[in-house]
């Protein structure tokens, strides 16, 4: 009876919405992270779980996947869709309708929608880490988490505290170095980012991120699609003079390797970390997909190319001139953040709040269906200024996605 009733409310939301579904904030925090306040979340609520839980530091957009956070309430992370007073996990709506929402393929082989995005938004930077591959993930009943970033202009007006990120190991750099680093942890810093380079970070650019990779993003609002879990290692034992547990080192290993260092060591990919055309390899630019400037729209790649040649995630940023409109056909379900002006998506109102209360549902996020992207999305910009959405994608959708480099080479 109970699935019934769900059933019936989750079709009325999608034949409202045409197969775009509303979707309110979801807030998560990170207790090892100092929020940087610029995800329009009114700063009295940053901690509105509680200081035990720390601060709020990440916004996530169209998620099926829990937040892996000690002391989280099971739907931590989630999605959920809202339609006239009603709420329900986008989760929910997708065990109910497989297909239609998140097209044939992906349900068939996944049985969920296996990608989410997030904002992330610090004061400082993250401790260096990694992200476990599927491999390492599955010896712990996880799935591993390859990851992309950009930097929306919209959002990072300013850089706060450290604009850099340290990514990968500076060529050169051995094994027994980064052992010696891990036997150092409760010395204080144990000197990981010595090994390290740091890329200066730049608004309206992105970076793709392989796992098993180490980075430690810097203090740019970050909008990072990503594979749907939330694994990690975290191999630098303090930041900015906070300490880091090694139980956020060890946290996604077997139990009976949470002291073995060559083990930790070796869940490096060594030829990434230390490849000397690191940034070639994985640093991405915007690559107009449609549109123009001398048209009303310009739809843009701002996330693109694959992991070990799998399409696993991508993402393009659309903006509308004011008073115009376009309507997009995509080959895929995706979910999609608002972060200028405002306007209308299908038949649904949206617009990007300046401040937030937790708790407040906003107008500004959607997932649109499988069926309805290839349908078409007619987007219009009802408002004085350029309206702006990031949209994310799942795997194995697009026929002809640029690879890292187009940008380059004027693709």
């Amino acid at each position: 009876m109970a699935d019934s009733r769900l059933h019936a409310r989750a079709r009325a939301a999608i034949d409202a919405g045409e197969g775009i579904l509303r979707l309110a904030p979801t807030w998560v925090p990170r207790s090892f992270l100092m929020p940087g306040g610029r995800l329009k979340l009114a700063p009295q609520d940053l901690y509105a779980l509680g200081t035990h839980r720390g601060g709020i530091d990440e916004r996530w957009f169209a998620s099926t996947t829990p937040a892996a956070n000690e002391g989280a309430p099971p739907d931590e992370g989630l999605s959920y869709v809202v339609h006239e007073g009603d709420r329900f996990t986008l989760k929910d709506a997708i065990d109910l309708f497989g297909g239609e929402l998140i097209g044939d393929s992906i349900w068939n082989k996944y049985k969920r929608w296996p990608v989410y995005s997030k904002f992330f938004d610090n004061l400082g930077p993250i401790p260096h880490h990694m992200h476990q591959t599927q491999a390492q993930a599955e010896r712990v009943g996880r799935e591993g988490k390859p990851e992309s970033y950009y930097f929306p202009p919209q959002l990072n007006w300013t850089g706060n505290h450290f604009p850099y990120t340290f990514m990968g190991l500076e060529p050169g750099t051995t094994k027994t170095d980064i052992r010696r680093c891990l036997e150092r942890w409760n010395e204080g810093d144990n000197g990981i980012i010595d090994y390290s380079k740091a890329y200066r970070l730049k608004p309206g650019t992105g970076w793709l991120i392989p796992p098993a990779v180490l980075h430690a993003p810097g203090s740019l609002v970050t909008y990072e699609p990503q594979w749907g879990s939330d694994v990690f290692g975290m191999y630098q034992s303090m930041v900015e003079g906070r300490r880091v547990p090694w139980e956020l080192l060890v946290k996604d290993v077997p139990e009976d390797k949470h002291h073995d260092l060559d083990y930790l060591v070796d869940q490096l990919d060594w030829a990434k970390n230390v490849d000397p055309e690191f940034k070639n390899h994985n640093y991405l630019e915007p690559i107009v997909h449609s549109g123009g400037d001398d048209q009303e729209y310009v739809d843009k790649w701002v996330v693109y190319g694959t992991i070990e040649g799998a399409q696993l995630f991508s993402a393009r940023e659309l903006t509308i001139k004011p008073g115009g409109s376009a309507t997009i056909k995509d080959d895929g379900a995706y979910g999609l953040i608002v972060t200028q002006g405002s306007g209308k998506i299908g038949s649904l109102a949206v617009d990007s709040p300046i401040y937030i209360r937790y708790g407040e549902t906003t107008k500004d996020e959607v997932f649109v269906s499988a069926k309805r992207a290839a349908a078409g999305v007619t987007f219009r910009n009802d408002g004085a200024e350029p309206f702006v959405s990031l949209r994310y994608f799942g795997p194995d959708v697009h026929r002809n996605l640029p690879a890292v480099g187009d940008h380059r080479r004027g693709r």
